[in-house]
Order: structure tokens, then sequence, then C-alpha cells
């Protein structure tokens, strides 16, 4: 989905319902930092006051609260379930891409748009650096954001023919070998056919979104958000044909890992992780459920890419006029 594609606010409500306030209703803001760093501390504190202040409401987790200075205005919660966002209109998350990935945990299961605040180094999911604080508070208060979707995957593990585990992933779904001196044999599947076996240390199945983060680390391409596909890219293969393949959304990816090799393991987004015993069958397509990111700008993502890895550009003329 492009930009142009995304549903803009530009000022005006948003409808009731998961990330909208009905008419009449205190608008409210969650906010997912990671209170480890003093930054993010600091920073936690900066965006409070500043919804606070234009009338917002604030919800923050308690476990979180403990290490922040926060007024007694600021509504705590619990547990962290998609039921804690009801009611909010965004999912405000500050700190580096482990924290970035934990919010879009929150973002997707309950439907809210999650704007991030880059605290970290890369940060590509992030929308904003922590110096555009007050630009973010400003921009969430005068709802002067737009909200676009990301692909994710779902992700299915077979054992013996029954299935053993379920999961999804925003950035990636990665088998991997477990022994650091013993490869993994695997043997890759494409809408159910074949396409070529190996050892290796492991394949990224990613998105788009993911094409960034531990695919572009493994020598996968980069690719356009906008762009809707499926990619799959080995890690450090011991095969002569072992180049990263890009396929068609609807595609169904399978990796199957060999009997007569080591178990594996199953890493989605870094985060959740399963045991792959030798004979699994992991298999990934297309998200039901996407990811919504809001955006404070129309910047393109060349110019995201440029900035994040500090491309050098110079020399450059543009086209001739």
């Amino acid at each position: 989905m492009t930009e142009e594609d995304t549903a803009g606010t530009g000022g005006a409500e948003e409808p009731a319902g998961p990330g909208g306030t009905g008419a009449g209703e205190k608008r409210t803001v969650f906010l997912l930092a990671h209170t480890g760093r003093p930054a993010a501390i600091r920073s936690a504190e900066l965006v409070v006051q500043g919804l606070l202040r234009s009338g917002l409401g604030v919800r923050v987790l308690r476990a979180e609260a403990a290490d922040l200075p926060l007024p007694p205005e600021v509504q705590l919660i619990d547990e962290a379930t998609p039921a804690a966002l009801d009611g909010c209109e965004l999912l405000i998350v500050l700190g580096g891409d482990g924290t970035l990935l934990r919010g879009a945990e929150f973002a997707r299961a309950s439907g809210v748009p999650m704007l991030g605040v880059n605290l970290g180094r890369v940060g590509f999911l992030a929308e904003a650096e922590r110096d555009d604080l007050d630009r973010v508070v400003d921009r969430v208060v005068s709802r002067s954001y737009e909200v676009e979707e990301r692909m994710t995957v779902d992700v299915v593990v077979h054992n013996n023919g029954t299935v053993v585990h379920t999961d999804w992933a925003l950035n990636e779904a990665a088998v991997q070998k477990v022994s650091p001196e013993r490869i993994l044999e695997v043997v890759l599947e494409i809408d159910g056919r074949p396409v070529t076996g190996f050892g290796c240390d492991g394949i990224v199945c990613a998105t788009p979104t993911g094409s960034t983060a531990y695919a572009f680390s493994a020598g996968g391409p980069v690719v356009w958000p906008e762009v809707e596909a499926l990619l799959m890219v080995p890690i450090s293969a011991h095969a002569l044909f072992a180049k990263p393949l890009v396929t068609s959304p609807d595609s169904v990816l399978a990796v199957e890992v060999q009997h007569n090799t080591p178990h594996g393991v199953l890493w989605c987004d870094g985060r959740r992780t399963v045991e792959l015993p030798p004979g699994a069958r992991v298999e990934v397509r297309r998200g039901a459920v996407p990811v919504r990111l809001a955006r404070l700008h129309h910047a393109s993502f060349t110019d995201r890419l440029v900035a994040k890895f500090a491309l050098p550009v110079s020399g450059w003329r543009g086209a001739p006029r």
C-alpha cells in the first residue's frame, strides 16, 4: 500500500472503533517506553506532559510507570493485553528496534496505530527521532498524521503432519541452526513445489518491512514498503544456488528441516522462539492481520533509506529539466 493510498486524518475526527474515538469521548493515547534507558525516561516525561497539557488522556503500563515521573492523571494499566488499548486512538512507542517490535505486537493485536519514536540506532519502524518530540506531540494533538498498513506474515510449524505451533511476524520468520559447529540441512519450497536444498546457518522469510532488518544483514534485497512481496533469504548457505528469492505476496513459503540434521529453532521478529526438531516443516504466508503505522510526513522511502544508512549522495544533480 502506498502512502497515497493511506487514510489521512487531516485534522478530521477519526471514526470510532479500533484506534478511534467516538464523538464526545476523551481522546486517549497509550505510551510504551523502554524505561531502562535514561533518554527514554526523559522522552516519556516530555511526551506525557505535552499530551496532558493539550487535554488528552494518557495510559502507561504500571510496570513501566515505576521508572517514570508521572503525574496522577496518567492511567496505569496492569497487563499488556489488547483490551488495555480499548478507546485509545494511538500507541506511541519510545525506544529502539526491540521496543518498536514489542509495540508492533501490541498494535497488531489491538488494531490501534503505532507511532514510533526512535531512541536507538537505525529504527526503520520509527516515524520520528528523539529531537522531534515537540513536533510529535503537536501532530498527535492536531491529528495531523496518516495511517498506513504494513504487511505481516503468518507462520505455522508442522511436525509429523500435526500443527504444533502458530505465530506471526512483522519483519521476518527465521529458521536457524542451534549448534554453532553443525550446519542445518533444509529443503526450500514455494507454492507446494521444491526449489532447492542445502546446508546453511538458516533461512529468513521476510516481509518488505523486514527487508531492511535481518534479511538485509543476510544479503537480501531492500524492498520498498509499497511493494507487496515475500522474501526468502539464505544465511551462509553451502550451495551454488543460494540466492535471495522474491515471490508473490500470495505465495506460500516452506522450509523443511531434514531428518539427518540437528534440531533448529524458529525466531519470529527476534522476539518469539520455538524449537524445530528434525523433520519439522515451517510454512510462511501473508498475514491475515496487518500492523497499522502512524505517519507524520510524506518523506519518500528513498530519503528514509539514505538517512538511516547515511548513504553518500553528494554529486547528485537530479533529472534534467
